[in-house]
């Protein structure tokens, strides 16, 4: 009998451990726990080290601690409105305290005399001492030890800390005659300092010291990224190995008369970035490639390259977007971009022919559609631009050998299964994703594993910088509105962004018009003020759009509908209103919409009040601080955590307990290059069953299916 695996340990159910009948085991499966696999994953959510306690002696008015008291006396009363108040008294050898819950009758029946308790809150003055209003109760029990592992407890299940502690001791007691095998090889261990599994379970749980607590945390962080990378990696390596590619042409003429045709010079970021792509395009096997690129970093122009590289090998490029106010300013963009480049023709009496980019979505209809549809199908259209309509059926391509995808997390893996199947035979056409939210580094790997990820990292010479003011109360706000009407007076044009309405589209439009309402009768009076929102059908929004495009209109006053690529060279000034209410990534994505043109350009972030005691609100400092998108998803993920990257529900998320993207980035990075230092010599995995195990018994049927479909 070996050590015992993590499928070993997922056969055993909790009802085996001691103390754990029928009505505990209900109460387990309740908080998701239903084998000895599951508890010993239930991780403490904090740890008091007794020897570093706060005391009560040391309690200061206004600053959080966490104490460990006795409980010394505890009252109930109903008060005003027929609220129910529970008072306790509370003390260690150093000192005693209130502590009082409104609204919570049951804390006192749970605060018995004697009962020793840690306490985390607040502590402020209350007639003459110190007193906590509401805080969080974690019930120790006379656990001894200098550190008490705290579990989550549920009031529904009435479990408590040190029941579950005392079943976790009970159960890595009886893992220890065979021990917990180990997936990660000795050698990488070594290299990354990571202690043994069996070590980390027992610290994680029983630590001696905190520093002991931190490296169980370490390795197992460690093997849940490993466990997600290696999917990941697998996955990539899968699809490389059983889709054949085509091996596209890099030395053709087209692109060479691109870059002649281009009255500027591209950065060096773009030259990366196009050689990147097209290394991927000459190789056997499909690409797969993540393009992240700012804000006005020139992505465009990388993707127009890449398509043109599959038209001058004689295939046909396809450029998807997920709207079709996108997929028409793509069109117009592209044309641009495009104009006087020919495909060589030798079939042709000049030697060349144009160059054919055609615009499908569900507005082209009638003969236009027809004559497309045809174009696509006999090959004389060799780029075409449009919404996931391009994938729809019958929609047939001559050869289509290069896809690009606009904005990928509105772009689900089905669509892009579907626009493989638009291939020519069994040969899969190339995909090149591109975004413009910049993702941190440590979360594209997570997220888009499967992907090999270019960046564009600098500017384009000309790009103007946007100068980022904030403006909190009533009176400072006045200068948002002075420098709209300046920059109108100079010939320009201004955006004002009304507030993200989480709760209602309709409240979202009623803010949006009495913003409007206001600034025609008051702080932009005599301006042309246009009022743009959801709710309009789409040819006024269009109507709207153009006038505004044309500079028939001074200001647009608009909901959110203007975040993604609306180009209007000639707007120099955004005023959001509400600013709090946005996120730093829609705040950056907004300010993108200026600073097109050749004037310098401002974006001003209104906020109704101050925050208390003068301190600035962290995101919006951020944005004044700096204009990179990718410094600022760096700041995001510090200020929210990774919450909002994880739900997008990618496989095997949830395994992610102890990891964090954010305090964990150098180890995101060491999990991937193990995972492929175990996967390029053995695709299969057959010479590590340990790990191979562990992720059959990790990830659910569906993703095995995906995983194991070799």
């Amino acid at each position: 009998m070996g050590p015992l695996t993590l499928r070993d340990l997922a056969a055993i159910g909790v009802d085996r451990l001691k103390g754990v009948g029928e009505k505990k085991c209900a109460a387990l499966k309740e908080m998701g726990v239903e084998t000895v696999l599951d508890l010993l994953t239930t991780y403490p959510r904090r740890w008091v080290d007794r020897t570093d306690e706060c005391r009560v002696s040391d309690l200061r008015a206004g600053q959080e601690a966490l104490v460990l008291v006795t409980v010394r006396g505890v009252d109930k009363r109903i008060g005003r409105n027929r609220r129910s108040i529970v008072e306790a008294v509370v003390g260690d050898g150093s000192g005693r305290f209130h502590v009082v819950f409104f609204n919570q009758p049951w804390r006192e029946k749970q605060l018995r005399d004697g009962l020793q308790v840690a306490l985390f809150g607040k502590a402020d003055v209350y007639r003459g001492g110190l007193q906590m209003t509401n805080p969080v109760v974690d019930l120790i029990g006379d656990r001894t030890g200098r550190i008490v592992p705290i579990y989550p407890q549920s009031e529904k299940t009435g479990l408590n800390t040190w029941e579950i502690a005392g079943w976790v001791e009970d159960a890595l007691k009886r893992c220890e005659p065979r021990g917990i095998a180990d997936p990660v090889p000795e050698a990488v261990r070594a290299r990354l300092g990571l202690i043994s599994r069996q070590e980390a379970l027992h610290s994680i749980h029983l630590p001696e010291t905190m520093g002991e607590k931190e490296r169980a945390r370490r390795r197992l962080a460690f093997d849940e990224l490993l466990r997600v990378q290696t999917v990941l990696v697998m996955r990539k390596r899968a699809l490389e190995r059983e889709s054949r590619g085509i091996r596209h042409t890099i030395d053709g003429e087209l692109v060479p008369r691109l870059r002649a045709a281009l009255p500027y010079q591209l950065t060096s970021a773009q030259e990366r970035t196009i050689a990147e792509i097209e290394h991927d395009l000459a190789a056997p096997h499909p690409m797969h490639r993540l393009l992240q690129g700012d804000v006005g970093a020139g992505k465009t122009l990388v993707a127009v390259s890449a398509l043109l590289t599959a038209v001058q090998g004689k295939h046909q490029g396809a450029l998807m977007a997920p709207t079709e106010v996108l997929a028409e300013q793509h069109a117009t963009g592209v044309r641009r971009l495009l104009e006087g480049v020919t495909v060589p023709d030798p079939g042709n009496l000049f030697g060349d022919r144009p160059l054919r980019v055609e615009l499908l979505t569900n507005r082209v209809t009638g003969a236009d559609r027809r004559d497309v549809l045809a174009g696509l199908a006999d090959g004389s259209v060799d780029i075409a631009i449009g919404t996931h309509a391009l994938i729809q059926e019958g929609v047939q391509f001559h050869s289509l050998g290069m896809v690009v995808v606009d904005e990928q997390h509105r772009f689900g893996v089905e669509q892009r299964a579907a626009l493989r199947a638009k291939g020519d035979g069994d040969l899969v056409p190339d995909v090149l994703v591109m975004t413009a939210t910049p993702i941190p580094r440590t979360a594209a790997m997570t997220v888009y594993g499967d992907l090999d990820v270019s960046v564009l990292d600098e500017l384009p010479p000309g790009r103007t910088p946007i100068v980022t003011r904030l403006a909190e109360g009533e009176l400072l706000q006045q200068g948002a509105w002075a420098a709209v009407r300046a920059e109108v007076a100079a010939g320009r044009q201004a955006f004002v962004v009304c507030p993200l309405i989480e709760e209602s589209e309709k409240l979202e439009v009623a803010s949006a018009q009495e913003t409007y309402e206001r600034l025609v009768h008051d702080e932009l009076q005599g301006l042309r003020i246009a009022l743009l929102h959801g709710k309009l059908p789409s040819a006024e929004k269009e109507a709207v759009m153009e006038r505004f495009r044309r500079g028939d209109t001074d200001v647009l006053v608009a909901t959110t509908v203007i975040e993604v690529g609306v180009d209007v060279p000639n707007a120099t000034v955004m005023v959001i209103v509400d600013a709090d209410r946005f996120g730093i990534a829609q705040l950056h994505q907004l300010r993108g919409r200026v600073g097109r043109g050749v004037h310098e350009s401002q974006c001003w972030l209104l906020t109704g009040q101050a925050l208390e005691g003068g301190a600035v609100n962290p995101r919006l400092q951020a944005l004044v601080d700096s204009t990179d998108g990718f410094f600022l998803a760096e700041v995001d993920l510090d200020l929210r955590g990774e919450g909002t990257l994880m739900n997008t529900a990618q496989k095997g998320r949830s395994d992610l307990k102890l990891a964090s993207l954010r305090r964990d980035r150098e180890l995101v990075a060491h999990a991937r290059e193990v995972a492929f230092e175990m996967v390029d010599p053995d695709p299969l995995l057959e010479g590590h069953p340990l790990l191979l195990d562990e992720l059959r018994v990790v990830f659910n049927p569906e993703d095995e299916e995906f995983l194991f479909k070799n």
